[in-house]
């Protein structure tokens, strides 16, 4: 393989549209295809962004010999279908979040990885930006001591209430959980691992999905993360870590990080990191995923196939303590 990665993007819509802009500031990728299900949006698409290749559909890129590697930027309830016939093909696949609809969905996705000795990874883009490589380095080297508590929300109040749009529409798999829910528990995941055990709540909206939920996940050594998520109103979308020997304060928005505060409880004394975007911020996972595939690897440290698996069981056990599966989902 080249030491240039060709992308193809499998979707048209705005996320797409995020990551090809963010691969214009990878060092190792570029972008050289785009495939819909309808070929006039590719063709459109490609002619727009200056994409040499527009594919007629999803197979005919899966099977293109002149793609390395495909992020699949589809609606999440598409993200099982599509990754797989990519990896089938023997491509290597970054999975825009939510990494599938349920447990069911990921594990299929990563035997098919497994199957076809292929990379997969989840696109959860907050892991990979210079400044949570630093909240990491900060937690490892003890300066806090250890993370007690973690309080992280997420809520925006979208300008259009479509019941049939990706947000509200339960055959979307709508609703807040996935769509902004899970920055919050990804980052309690990076940061304290698997919880022991949980207690949620949600507010059912007129179609049926979670409009607001907020949870309480606890850990085997006591500590516990504090989240909540929202389509009915902007919350303060920062993070707070508070350890034994100081905290640290992502501050908004935490799942776009680019500034924290860490205050150490012995001096009362802050230091501010800021560390802002190059680009805009797709292109940090984009290059981290190239470099795995340059190397030849199949999974990596920061958020392994096993942790997305995780993160993925217990958003459907939050679900099922609701009561909420959605319509295509088959009744237990």
């Amino acid at each position: 393989m080249n030491a240039i990665i060709k992308w193809g993007i499998l979707g048209t819509g705005r996320i797409s549209r995020a990551f090809a802009e963010g691969l214009r500031f990878a060092s190792n990728g570029i972008l050289q295809g785009v495939a819909s299900r309808d070929h006039s949006r590719s063709k459109a698409y490609a002619e727009e962004w200056n994409v040499p290749l527009a594919f007629e559909n999803y197979q005919q890129m899966a099977e293109s010999e002149l793609i390395d590697a495909v992020y699949v930027a589809t609606p999440h309830t598409q993200h099982a279908e599509n990754s797989i016939l990519c990896l089938k093909n023997g491509k290597a696949v970054l999975c825009e979040k939510p990494f599938a609809v349920n447990s069911l969905q990921a594990k299929e996705m990563i035997n098919q990885a497994c199957t076809s000795n292929v990379l997969l990874m989840e696109g959860m883009w907050s892991r990979f930006p210079p400044l949570m490589k630093e909240l990491r380095k900060t937690l490892s080297s003890g300066e806090i001591g250890e993370v007690r508590n973690l309080q992280a929300d997420f809520g925006f109040k979208p300008k259009v209430r479509d019941p049939d749009g990706r947000l509200l529409n339960p055959d979307l798999g709508g609703g807040s959980l996935l769509d902004i829910g899970i920055y919050p528990i990804s980052l309690a995941s990076m940061v304290m691992g698997k919880p022991k055990s949980f207690v949620s709540d949600w507010h059912r909206g007129p179609t049926g999905i979670d409009e607001q939920a907020a949870c309480i996940l606890k850990y085997e050594n006591g500590s516990m993360a504090l989240l909540h998520s929202s389509l009915e109103s902007e919350t303060r979308q920062e993070a707070f870590l508070s350890g034994t020997e100081g905290n640290i304060r992502l501050h908004k928005q935490c799942w776009k990080p680019q500034k924290m505060t860490i205050t150490s409880n012995h001096t009362q004394k802050t230091r501010i990191v800021e560390m802002p975007f190059e680009g805009n911020g797709f292109n940090y996972e984009a290059e981290f995923f190239g470099k795995l595939l340059l190397e030849g690897k199949t999974d990596n440290e920061i958020i392994s196939l096993n942790e997305s698996l995780e993160i993925m069981t217990l958003l459907d056990q939050i679900r099922k303590e609701w009561g909420l599966l959605y319509p295509f989902e088959e009744s237990p």
